[in-house]
């Protein structure tokens, strides 16, 4: 193909292989613990790194990655606080996350409002080698740690009362998974955007449970769908000088809306062969 003589078309799709390997299993994480607004809450809070770090002349990355941190672990401590309302941390943390990062960026100047922009909306097909080489470091430490703690996830996402029974650190765990999915959106940020970093964690993996019959089918359908995704919206970027970010969404929303009818439609047509 034509466009793939161009190093920053070739470095996008690599990066775009690393996010497909991440985001399945941080996606369907948050949705079977019912955490699926978390990814969208800690990329707005990512915001007030991003202005902070503008702000002070720091790596924007940096201070990033310290505000979400700092964030993931007060998302969790409201969670327990309010246990029967958990949706109360996620709305707190998003409107105040949101709120400083545009008391932060008043501040600052025109200049830091333009590359704030860039964060907002990012784009795949301007991530530098550097970029690439911290996305896959981040994708191996992932799947390493996924391998390991496999089975506990699965009994923490499903049920805590039972992991707490079964004797897993059911609050490590949780603050762990909350500082890891922070991390990897605040470095997955300038490449797809804080507006859509959401849609690139949870919409593949939605898609994928209605495919799947087990957890590990999950993943790896999820896996396929990411790769389908973002390949398709990197092409139709090119190709229709559309924003990476916003085809790369729109074509994880167009397959959920081909499964959501497609699936429907196979499931009458066995019941109507079988009668």
């Amino acid at each position: 193909m034509e466009m793939l003589q161009y190093d920053f078309i070739q470095r996008s799709f690599i990066a775009g292989i690393a996010m497909a390997l991440i985001t399945p299993i941080l996606g369907l994480l948050l949705i079977l613990r019912r955490q699926s607004l978390l990814s969208d809450t800690l990329s707005h809070i990512s915001l007030t790194g991003v202005a902070l770090g503008i702000l002070l002349q720091w790596n924007p990355t940096i201070t990033t990655l310290i505000v979400v941190i700092i964030a993931s672990l007060m998302i969790e401590y409201l969670r327990v606080s309010f246990e029967n309302f958990s949706e109360l941390s996620v709305a707190i943390m998003m409107s105040g996350g949101m709120a400083l990062a545009l008391i932060l960026i008043s501040f600052s100047s025109n200049q830091a409002n333009f590359r704030l922009d860039q964060y907002l909306f990012g784009s795949i097909i301007l991530i530098s080698s550097e970029e690439v080489k911290l996305l896959w470091v981040l994708a191996i430490l992932i799947l390493i740690l996924y391998s390991v703690f496999k089975r506990p996830l699965y009994v923490l996402s499903f049920d805590e009362a039972t992991a707490l029974t079964v004797g897993l650190p059911v609050r490590l765990m949780s603050i762990v998974f909350s500082v890891i999915t922070g991390v990897a959106i605040s470095i997955m940020m300038p490449i797809v955007g804080a507006l859509l970093i959401s849609a690139l964690i949870v919409i593949p993996s939605a898609t994928a449970i209605k495919l799947s019959r087990s957890f590990s089918q999950a993943i790896l359908i999820g896996i396929i769908i990411n790769l389908i995704g973002i390949f398709t919206g990197i092409t139709s970027s090119y190709y229709f000088d559309t924003p990476p970010g916003a085809a790369i969404t729109m074509s994880f929303i167009i397959i959920f809306i081909i499964v959501s009818i497609i699936k429907p439609i196979n499931i009458w047509l066995k019941k109507k062969k079988s009668t």
